[in-house]
């Protein structure tokens, strides 16, 4: 269940959300999901998010790589168990740009694991950084002064 509800993605109550099981081989000798599986998740939701909103012309000019990523583990997601994965923009600096990820299980109060990932906007052709620009915030639908 992918909620296209992503364009003003500012905050936990206005993110981009999926709904997402984890598979057998997501889960680690302990019987949680895999520290790594999670990191997998937030690379995944942040292109899905982008790639929903942002039209073509702009995917075709330019792209995001990670970064860093500054994860908290807290809940561990076990066999059975359903979660949402929400995410939504944080701070935007030069090229750089902040995207927060929560992950929890269905209908939990506390989550699973969290994030905040800094990504760098490229450009296709050359590879090199680019500044945020006003065309980015827009096709989010966001502002800077609504980011954290």
């Amino acid at each position: 269940m992918t909620k296209i509800t992503g364009f003003g993605a500012h905050s936990f109550e206005t993110a981009f959300l999926v709904g997402w099981t984890p598979e057998q081989l997501d889960f680690d000798e302990l019987g949680h999901v895999n520290n790594i599986v999670y990191v997998r998740c937030m690379q995944n939701i942040a292109v899905k998010h982008w790639s929903a909103l942002a039209p073509d012309a702009l995917q075709q000019r330019v792209h995001f790589i990670v970064l860093r990523h500054e994860i908290d583990y807290r809940d561990p997601i076990l066999p059975g168990e359903h979660a949402e994965i929400r995410t939504w923009l944080g701070k935007a600096s030069g090229p750089r740009f902040d995207r927060h990820v929560d992950i929890r299980k269905q209908g939990a109060s506390k989550y699973s694991a969290r994030a905040r990932t800094t990504w760098v906007m490229l450009d296709r052709q050359t590879g090199r950084p680019q500044r945020i620009t006003p065309e980015i915030y827009e096709a989010f639908g966001v502002t800077p002064e609504q980011l954290d």
